[in-house]
């Protein structure tokens, strides 16, 4: 039986989108991948793009969510990962007794504020991007 894994954010726009995206394409024999924010801010362009880049789309098949909507639906999570710092610090106490571990990521948005170009923000998302497919990759071993 596939476990239920939330990857959760603060605004569900990258990090969270990226996370679900790799699971459902590396990892979807052993994991039902879901993502969700404290708040849901919309599907980042430039992640959509660099997700694009892989051959990846998470427009296809995700939405921005917030955490009480999925929560809302009755869902319960076996593995809840906070990927932000917020997120981890806000973090509430799910039922069903889900194991909430942290593996935090830098914030694409926040680093294409200190960009030089264009091309040196979208590094960032790359950068972000490639490190988020490793730890998924590496599941279930990367789990701390």
């Amino acid at each position: 039986m596939k476990q239920k894994i939330l990857f959760l954010c603060t605004g569900n726009s990258c990090r969270s989108q990226m996370a679900e995206a790799w699971c459902r394409a590396l990892k979807h024999h052993l994991y039902e991948p879901y993502s969700a924010g404290l708040v849901a801010k919309g599907l980042n362009p430039k992640m959509v793009e660099v997700m694009r880049e892989l051959g990846l789309d998470p427009t296809i098949h995700q939405t921005s969510k917030t955490l009480d909507s999925l929560l809302a639906r009755g869902l319960r999570f076996d593995i809840v990962v906070t990927v932000c710092g917020h997120a981890h610090e806000t973090c509430p106490a799910f039922p069903g007794g889900a194991r909430v571990v942290h593996v935090g990521f830098d914030d694409p948005p926040q680093l294409e504020q200190t960009a030089r170009c264009p091309e040196e923000a979208l590094d960032h998302y790359r950068r972000v991007r490639d490190q988020i497919r490793d730890f998924v990759n590496s599941l279930p071993g990367s789990l701390p």
